[in-house]
């Protein structure tokens, strides 16, 4: 399968919850919840474009100040998506802090929050380090839909989950995905290179045949170029595929909603990240806690259809059966044996 997007979780699935996808080619990553992430080194969080966080428990949402740490004093802007009250929340968080000497730098850090219930209302505020993270430019959005990010390779989808509080679930949807045969691209008397990326998204835009793309790369230490038209790649070498999908669940209670709108939302996905907090056997202090269980888990992944789950968000009092877990989701995912 092809891969745009390359997911890690940040911890063992007894630790904080914290998924990394790192933007194969775009040179950029996004953070779908913020726990612990001091695992990652300064330079991956700089790639961070966006983050969405689930909720404010502090498990999901310690992770902010070092994020911020990491970044301020440089000239970039992230944007946060979270659930309702989100933007109280970063405002607090900002507000714990003394910002007198901010108005020195020469850069200003600016993020970009937006709190949303999906179908329901969205709202949008700016902090600015030289303002002193002061609440900015808020606005009602129009449109509270439940996509998030709308680009040109990808977007974010978000469902709303009970918690005992409202919690987001997420869905990362490559729209089209452009693979190159390289045995073709090689009889054609071209090379890979970094040309290859702008000649996929020229694909992927649906620019006109007659497009000139020039082909650049480096042959035996030697500079070579070759210019070739769009309707040639199209026709010959690259070619569209359904696009990745990645869905991140996390934090819900098992009941009849909530595995309807994680179903939808995860329906085909290729990656579901899903936890697994308890042991079936444990199903009513499960409930009482607002988690799923491992045997849960496996039956909305299921449901879902989706190619490959991946558990995480253990409790804590199976660190020494961790595989119990493991198994009880795979046998729920994969159904049970056939005659």
């Amino acid at each position: 399968m092809h891969t745009t997007f390359h997911p890690q979780l940040v911890n063992d699935p007894f630790g904080d919850p914290a998924l990394y996808v790192d933007c194969l080619f775009q040179k950029r990553a996004l953070l779908f919840d913020l726990g612990d992430i001091r695992a990652l080194p300064p330079k991956k969080l700089l790639r961070v474009s966006h983050v969405f966080v689930s909720h404010a428990h502090m498990d999901h949402f310690m992770g902010f100040d070092w994020l911020l740490r990491i970044c301020l004093g440089r000239d970039r802007a992230m944007h946060l998506f979270g659930p309702p009250g989100f933007l109280d929340q970063v405002g607090h968080k900002l507000a714990a802090y003394t910002w007198n000497l901010v108005h020195n730098y020469d850069t200003d850090f600016t993020l970009h929050v937006t709190e949303v219930e999906p179908a329901v209302r969205a709202r949008r505020a700016t902090f600015r380090c030289r303002a002193a993270f002061r609440r900015e430019d808020e606005v009602e959005l129009a449109d509270p839909s439940d996509i998030l990010v709308d680009e040109d390779f990808f977007r974010i989808r978000t469902t709303l989950l009970d918690h005992r509080t409202p919690c987001l679930a997420f869905a990362l949807e490559e729209k089209t995905h452009a693979n190159v045969w390289k045995n073709r691209l090689l009889e054609a008397g071209l090379a890979p290179g970094p040309w290859l990326q702008e000649a996929k998204r020229a694909v992927l835009r649906g620019d006109p045949d007659e497009t000139r793309i020039l082909a650049a790369w480096r042959e035996n230490g030697r500079a070579e170029e070759k210019t070739v038209s769009l309707g040639e790649l199209r026709q010959d070498i690259v070619r569209l595929v359904p696009g990745q999908k990645i869905a991140y669940v996390t934090d819900a209670v098992y009941h009849a909603e909530n595995a309807r709108r994680i179903v939808d939302l995860a329906r085909d996905a290729d990656l579901l990240f899903i936890e697994s907090t308890f042991l079936d056997e444990h199903k009513e202090r499960a409930a009482e806690k607002r988690h799923l269980t491992a045997q849960q888990a496996g039956q909305l992944a299921r449901a879902a259809n989706a190619r490959q789950v991946i558990p995480f968000h253990f409790s804590p009092i199976y660190r020494d059966v961790e595989q119990s877990l493991r198994d009880e989701l795979e046998q729920a995912f994969r159904g049970p044996p056939g005659p």
